[in-house]
């Protein structure tokens, strides 16, 4: 399937998506408002039944009661009448429980003396029930004998009456996640595709060329010229063991990865004094370095310290650092090798960092580049050779020692690849 396919049908994904949430949303929220306004209709209702059973009471003409909302969950009732607080209490609890109306409230009543609103008692249909928090109401002016009742869990009282909205909205968040998830899932498969594919034409590449070069040896040797001249055939004998050392070598890479893949990586570890190590792989690496006009550097701390590692993964570990920095080196490549030692007596921490002043990474790739197959994007040319498998065993070895890599890289700047472990002085250095 084409990029610009997918493309298209991730954003027709996502907008249906969308739309969908909208939709639902609206819904609810239609269907919360409808709720409020029954809520209303019911509170009103009551109220007014409460207002009349109030006037018959004090044996008064019963009027039209005014009963007026001073906002979503506060209501005033004038009943131009003396109210007696215990008669209130019990008309009100009356009143709403006929109407299915059990929820939390509070009410007080105006008094006239001292011109403010007197709070009467907080009720809740819960045992030992008490207010989250007591709040004067409000007087309102337009009206004397009056009461006011204040609802202060309205929300939560309208939303629990909407389960069944809830429980659609919730079954609809699921097959988002779902759908999501799903759709993930199709592009992780696109990309390891992708990574798969790229991997077959690298090794296909790599594995091509010591097979064409012993063929065409091969061929020299069959040639009845050849055979007459030894130095010939023992050059043309050193060619063929040369490539195939390296088939064997790319073909172990591949091995290799495949039995860190199923098997439970088992290490060695024993104490190793670093900087010896260090200088060895320089050593036999300097070499290489020269053969392509550059120079290896050592900066290594003044003090030995020693580690608690697999010596031959260590020495994998360094090898491809130092492989990768020749790969994708500047026409000159200074390569440098650097440990410090950082953190107190009790925590000291080994810094060990490959330097070098090559092509760089963009920093879109640095996230992916320990990523197994992964390589850096070079269309089609194959000036640098590798399978992708080199960064991930790294990362896998500094992963089951417990170590942590980092890597600081900006493009046609070099980069740095930086190993802490936790690390000790040697006995002489302490």
């Amino acid at each position: 399937m084409q990029r610009r396919t997918i493309r298209l049908i991730i954003a027709l994904a996502v907008f249906s998506i969308a739309g969908i949430i909208v939709t639902q949303v609206y819904w609810v929220q239609r269907a919360f408002d409808m709720k409020s306004k029954q809520f209303h209709q019911t509170i009103h209702v009551a109220l007014r039944d409460v207002a009349q059973q109030i006037a018959r009471i004090n044996q008064h003409t019963v009027k039209p009661v005014a009963i007026t909302q001073l906002s979503s969950d506060y209501f005033v009732v004038n009943v131009n009448d003396v109210i007696d607080t215990n008669v209130l209490e019990h008309l009100l609890k009356t009143a709403f429980s006929k109407r299915g109306l059990f929820m939390e409230y509070e009410y007080g009543i105006y008094d006239c003396s001292t011109d403010k609103m007197v709070y009467g008692n907080y009720i809740s249909s819960k045992a030992n029930a008490q207010p989250n928090r007591r709040v004067n109401l409000p007087k309102y002016d337009d009206y004397i004998y009056y009461f006011g009742v204040r609802f202060p869990n309205k929300t939560s009282y309208l939303a629990s009456q909407m389960d069944i909205w809830i429980f659609l909205s919730l079954i609809l968040v699921v097959v988002i996640l779902f759908f999501g998830y799903t759709l993930f899932a199709i592009l992780k498969q696109k990309r390891l595709s992708e990574v798969q594919r790229d991997f077959i034409n690298n090794m296909t590449h790599e594995l091509k060329t010591p097979i064409s070069t012993i063929a065409i040896t091969a061929d020299l040797l069959t040639n009845p010229q050849i055979l007459d001249k030894k130095d010939s055939l023992i050059n043309y004998a050193h060619i063929i063991k040369n490539e195939n050392a390296r088939l064997q070598t790319q073909i172990e890479k591949v091995l290799q990865s495949a039995r860190m893949d199923k098997e439970k990586l088992e290490l060695q570890k024993e104490e190793l004094v670093l900087r010896p190590l260090l200088e060895d792989i320089a050593t036999n690496f300097e070499l290489k370095t020269k053969n392509a006009g550059g120079s290896l550097q050592l900066r290594l701390a003044p003090k030995e310290v020693s580690i608690w590692a697999d010596p031959n993964h260590l020495i994998n570990v360094v090898g491809n650092l130092l492989d990768n920095a020749l790969k994708y080196a500047a026409p000159h490549p200074q390569i440098v090798i650097i440990t410090e030692v950082i953190g107190n007596t009790k925590k000291k921490k080994l810094h060990l960092s490959i330097q070098d002043n090559g092509i760089g990474i963009k920093k879109e790739h640095q996230k992916k580049i320990f990523d197994k197959f992964f390589r850096v994007p070079t269309g089609n040319i194959h000036n640098v050779k590798g399978f992708g498998l080199g960064l991930d065993y790294v990362r896998q070895i500094v992963q089951a020692h417990g170590w942590k890599i980092s890597l600081e890289s900006e493009s046609d700047k070099g980069s740095t690849f930086r190993v802490v472990m936790p690390t000790r002085l040697t006995a002489k250095d302490q």
